[in-house]
């Protein structure tokens, strides 16, 4: 006898935003980029900006805390962190910390794949949940601060001058048969894996004077001409491979995707992925006031579709993101109660 699928789906959902606003005009007087250029081809109107003593875990857990008072922290039973490297110390687990300050009872661990997370974290989740009869709900959260890491008078970088900080909670429940995550599609091209990095500060140049006088403790771009030569001609391509191999892994097509929440890119590049999937402006979220959250996004921009009501019941929802390294990748979640 076939045993039975077992259903995962997102129980509930909650961002935080800190409250300052940069705005692309700020940006423009830092970086000598117009304002035009950045709000039309950037895609940034403006973006949230943290406090200097509010650091990722306080962030996860502004978000989270209403989904564990609804919930109950007695009935979660995991915690999974997937958001910026950039924590509050080097080599540290925000995980506990963040499980720890919520009450929640379990364990706690991390999967962090930099812009490139939030469809790999509800993939490990929603396995873990069909694979253990054991686990009922797992919180994920995620947060981004690196906008502090940031040199707006460093022009090989300002393709980063859109990230933005925030965070997202999101909780998975098994036999949830609402907001149903169905498949993942995670594709890896290892040969841009030393194009963008914080230089100093890991194993290969330590933290020292000379790091801190050199500069190396921004996030910058190692040869930046040889990145955009190679991945200019792939990127479109890898994303709507992602997504069609996401969709037809649940036995779908391209023309049943309902709703698009990509990680926020570069206007044109947006506006070229809804017309290869064969959607409009109106069947997706752009981010272009708030930025790139790094693997916030998604989750982040699926809670502004849901409390906004673009979404209905049966919308076949696609998450999509693509992270440093170089990682593309796509989850595919059908909305609401099931037909």
């Amino acid at each position: 006898m076939q045993a039975k699928e077992v259903s995962v789906g997102i129980a509930d959902l909650a961002i935080y935003a800190p409250e300052r606003v940069l705005t692309a005009g700020e940006i423009s007087k830092t970086s000598g980029i117009p304002e035009a250029v950045l709000i039309e081809k950037f895609g940034l109107k403006e973006k949230r900006i943290s406090h200097p003593d509010e650091h990722v875990t306080e962030m996860c857990i502004s978000a989270a805390r209403p989904l564990v008072e609804r919930k109950g922290a007695s009935e979660i039973d995991a915690v999974i962190y997937f958001g910026s490297h950039w924590k509050d110390y080097l080599v540290w687990q925000a995980a506990p910390k963040i499980q720890y300050a919520l009450g929640i009872e379990g364990f706690a661990i991390e999967t962090i794949n930099v812009s490139a997370g939030a469809p790999v974290a509800l993939r490990v989740a929603a396995d873990m949940l069909r694979a253990e009869s054991r686990l009922r709900s797992i919180l994920i959260v995620a947060a981004s601060k690196e906008s502090y890491l940031l040199d707006y008078s460093d022009d090989a970088s300002r393709f980063m001058f859109n990230f933005g900080d925030g965070a997202v909670a999101a909780l998975l429940s098994r036999d949830h048969d609402e907001n149903r995550v169905l498949s993942t599609s995670i594709l890896t091209d290892g040969s841009f894996a030393d194009h963008v990095r914080v230089p100093g500060g890991g194993s290969v140049a330590p933290t020292s004077q000379d790091t801190v006088e050199q500069g190396l403790h921004q996030l910058g771009l190692h040869d930046g001409y040889e990145m955009k030569r190679r991945l200019d001609p792939i990127t479109l391509k890898n994303f709507i491979e992602v997504t069609r191999e996401c969709v037809e892994e649940s036995g779908l097509s391209i023309d049943d995707i309902d709703f698009l929440l990509p990680i926020h890119f570069k206007r044109s590049l947006h506006d070229h992925v809804l017309t290869e999937l064969g959607l409009t402006d109106e069947q997706s979220i752009y981010l272009d006031s708030f930025g790139h959250m790094s693997a916030v996004d998604p989750l982040f921009a699926l809670t502004l579709a849901r409390d906004s009501g673009k979404l209905k019941d049966g919308d076949n929802i696609v998450l999509l993101a693509a992270g440093t390294g170089y990682t593309w990748a796509a989850s595919l979640v059908t909305w609401g109660k099931p037909a």
